[in-house]
């Protein structure tokens, strides 16, 4: 229950973090936001005009942070000095998900690959830092 909680709220704050760099952006519907999450299984259909599309995305999403946080959990009951160190874990695993993310899941989902730039690298690792490894690095001890 305490990892299920956690992803929850992992997945909130990595949800609207993710919405506000998106509207930011000067994207205005953040449903396509989701959409690109769910194109990940479903390709371009995602995009056509089906309305769960936003709902399968957003639960990817919780999906992806809840495993993420599990990944968390499993880790820190094998590696010791995770407990001791919470800061310096949570910038670690932050840009861990980061890079397996977007280096090695989605560059093999069926989503369409998204311009490179450091900019967005770095906005989106502080993020995943912030959202993923602050609430795992420290509510997991």
């Amino acid at each position: 229950m305490h990892l299920l909680l956690i992803g929850l709220l992992a997945g909130t704050l990595d949800a609207i973090a993710a919405v506000l760099l998106f509207l930011a952006g000067g994207n205005k519907d953040p449903r396509m936001l989701f959409r690109y999450i769910a194109s990940a299984v479903y390709g371009k259909r995602a995009f056509a005009g089906e309305g769960f599309m936003p709902f399968m995305g957003l639960l990817f999403h919780f999906l992806i942070a809840i495993s993420w946080v599990a990944v968390y959990f499993f880790l820190h009951t094998h590696i010791p000095w995770l407990d001791s160190h919470p800061l310096f874990a949570a910038v670690i695993f932050g840009s861990l998900v980061w890079i397996i993310m977007n280096l090695i899941i989605v560059p093999y989902s069926k989503a369409t690959p998204r311009p490179f730039s450091w900019l967005f690298v770095v906005i989106n690792v502080v993020i995943l830092i912030m959202a993923i490894g602050l609430p795992a690095a420290y509510l997991s001890i």
